[in-house]
C-alpha cells in the first residue's frame, strides 16, 4: 500500500513539474494542417496519380504527375523556410513526412513506371527493385547524414533523376517499345549509381524553383498533347 502511495506521489510531482510533457499531446492532424505539409502530401498525390497512370500505360499523364511531385517536393521546403511562427515539432513532423513522400515520388514511382513500361516483364523486376532500394538506401543516409554543406549534396538527388527523366521520356516517340524499354532501363540503372556515389552535386534553390516552375509547365503543355495510350 505504501509502495503504491510512493508512486502516486512521484507520479504527481513530475506531472507537475515544467519540464514534464505527457507523450502524443499533439494530434496527428493537426500537423497535417502545416501548409509546408499539406504542399508535401499535394507532391504524394501527385506521385500516387503518376503510379496509377503508369499502371494504366498512360504514360504521358505519369510523366506529367511525377514532374508535378517534384515540383511540390521543393516547394514545401521554400514554404518552411520562409514560413514564421513554425514550431520544433512542425519542423521535425515535416522533415519525416518529406522523406517518406521522397521513397514514393521518386523510388516508387519510377519503379513502378518502368515496370508498366515493360509489360510487367519479369526481366524488370531487378530494375524495379534497384530503383526503390537505391531511394531507400539514399533517403537513410540523407537522413542520418544531411548535406555535405548547405548548398552540397553527395550523390545525385533523387529528384534530379524524374527532372531527367522526364525530359528524356520526350524522344521515345523515336524509337520502337522495345528499344527504348532498354533504354529507359539501363537510364535508370545510370541515375540509379550517380544516387549513390561520392560524387559532390550542387542542391538546386533559389531562382532555381522559378526554373523548375517553367520546366514543370512546358513539360505538362507539351504531354498533355501527347496520345492518351503513349
Amino acid at each position: 500500500m505504501r509502495w503504491h502511495l510512493f508512486l502516486g506521489i512521484n507520479r504527481e510531482i513530475a506531472m507537475n513539474t515544467p519540464s514534464y510533457k505527457p507523450s502524443h499531446q499533439t494530434g496527428m492532424l493537426w500537423f497535417a494542417k502545416d501548409l509546408p505539409n499539406i504542399c508535401s502530401l499535394a507532391g504524394l498525390l501527385a506521385a500516387l496519380l503518376g503510379i496509377y497512370f503508369s499502371i494504366l500505360q498512360h504514360f504521358s499523364i505519369a510523366v506529367i504527375a511525377m514532374i508535378w511531385a517534384v515540383l511540390f517536393d521543393w516547394g514545401d521546403g521554400i514554404i518552411a523556410r520562409n514560413m514564421k511562427g513554425r514550431t520544433k515539432k512542425q519542423g521535425e513532423f515535416g522533415e519525416q513526412l518529406d522523406s517518406l513522400i521522397d521513397m514514393v515520388s521518386f523510388g516508387i514511382c519510377p519503379a513502378v513506371f518502368l515496370l508498366s513500361y515493360g509489360q510487367f516483364s519479369a526481366w524488370y523486376l531487378p530494375g524495379a527493385f534497384v530503383i526503390v532500394a537505391t531511394s531507400a538506401i539514399r533517403l537513410s543516409y540523407f537522413n542520418v547524414f544531411g548535406l555535405v554543406d548547405r548548398s552540397t549534396y553527395k550523390g545525385l538527388a533523387l529528384d534530379n533523376n524524374v527532372i531527367v527523366f522526364a525530359f528524356i521520356f520526350l524522344f521515345e516517340r523515336f524509337f520502337s517499345p522495345g528499344i527504348f524499354s532498354i533504354i529507359l532501363y539501363a537510364i535508370f540503372m545510370i541515375m540509379a549509381g550517380f544516387n549513390l556515389s561520392s560524387l559532390r552535386t550542387p542542391k538546386f534553390s533559389g531562382a532555381w524553383f522559378y526554373v523548375l516552375i517553367g520546366y514543370t509547365v512546358i513539360l505538362t503543355i507539351i504531354y498533355s498533347f501527347a496520345p492518351l495510350n503513349n
